[in-house]
């Protein structure tokens, strides 16, 4: 019997790509899954797009209201039934081997409690449009973990968990748009192991109405990354729970704070 995965897919007002993502999924040549769509109050016409779908692997549940990304994902990590519990946004697009391959890594890999994939950039009008450079430079577990001292190497959507992991674990509510990166330092700091399948099996929109294109691009990065380490450190010193990683941690925290400072300065003194 092939594993079942469930998949996670937070969806609010995406009316102009929702549809795409559910047939991605459907196309996937690992069939063995539920798919726990999370709607969070839409207000435009995704409701009727995902009702439209008539496949049963698709749990459609809607939220009171509009409650939020991080809420809407811990209540798909509560209610999924999978072994393994996969990730995806409502505007992104998977490719058809993208299930089969991560399944595969993970029943092999029975230390990885992760393994996410490589991703290809999109815009609006489903065309390619670069690479990210760090994503392409960290497949390991080692790569994975030096990067993450520094910034957040992993795409979110391209994520597949092992749930009897995830299920001890919750996005923090006080990191909106670094939840992500927060879990992975929670991760790697509890010393799981994080990989990455080395094949772009996702493609990630970026549009205006984007995390990607509207939050983090406004944002000093240094200054994001600080924010995000900061609450995590605090986290783990309420718990009690500070190792090595922690500590340094710490060190590229305050080297955040300065290059972000660094920046402000030269932004102010740009002619």
């Amino acid at each position: 019997m092939n594993p079942l995965v469930s998949i996670i897919l937070p969806a609010y007002n995406c009316e102009k790509y929702i549809g795409k993502t559910i047939q991605s999924l459907l196309n996937q040549t690992y069939t063995q899954f539920e798919l726990l769509i999370i709607n969070d109050g839409s207000l435009d016409n995704s409701t009727n797009i995902i009702n439209d779908f008539t496949d049963t692997r698709i749990i459609h549940i809607q939220n009171n209201g509009n409650q939020g990304l991080i809420f809407s994902l811990n209540k798909g990590l509560e209610i999924a039934k999978g072994k393994y519990i996969a990730r995806i946004d409502a505007d992104d697009i998977c490719l058809p081997t993208r299930l089969e391959k991560q399944v595969e890594w993970l029943e092999k890999n029975t230390e990885t409690a992760v393994v996410a994939t490589q991703i290809h950039f999109i815009n609006e009008q489903d065309e390619e449009t670069g690479n990210w450079p760090l994503d392409l430079e960290t497949t390991t577990a080692k790569q994975i973990i030096k990067a993450m001292l520094w910034q957040n190497c992993i795409a979110h959507p391209s994520v597949m968990m092992r749930s009897s992991v995830l299920k001890k674990y919750r996005y923090n509510s006080r990191q909106k748009h670094s939840e992500d990166y927060d879990l992975w330092l929670q991760l790697i700091s509890d010393g799981h192991t994080i990989e990455k399948v080395p094949e772009q099996l996702l493609k990630y929109r970026v549009h205006d109405q984007s995390v990607t294109g509207s939050y983090h691009r406004k944002k000093n990065p240094f200054f994001t990354n600080a924010k995000t380490k900061n609450i995590f450190l605090i986290s783990r010193l309420s718990k009690c729970s500070i190792r090595f990683f922690e500590c340094k941690l710490f060190c590229t925290m305050m080297m955040d704070v300065l290059k972000g400072v660094g920046k402000e300065l030269k932004n102010i003194l740009k002619p």
